[in-house]
């Protein structure tokens, strides 16, 4: 794996190396559909509007949570 074209992240507490270079590419690099999650960056909820625009930066700390329906 060439690692000039990552970046490293914090994602739930781990290290993670990356290409996403928005957290929509983020969530669909991890297989993740978006309408199920809330995404925190470095403390900051980011609206799921945003998602398509909001960076992601070497450094940043990721908060995803998915949301699990039941009964």
């Amino acid at each position: 794996m060439d690692i000039n074209n990552y970046m490293n992240i914090k994602l739930n507490g781990k290290d993670h190396l990356t290409k996403a270079l928005t957290i929509s590419q983020l969530l669909s690099e991890l297989g993740i559909v978006s309408e199920r999650v809330a995404v925190e960056v470095n403390r900051r909820i980011i609206k799921k509007a945003d998602f398509d625009n909001y960076p992601v930066k070497e450094g940043d700390i990721v908060e995803i949570v998915n949301f699990v329906g039941g009964g």
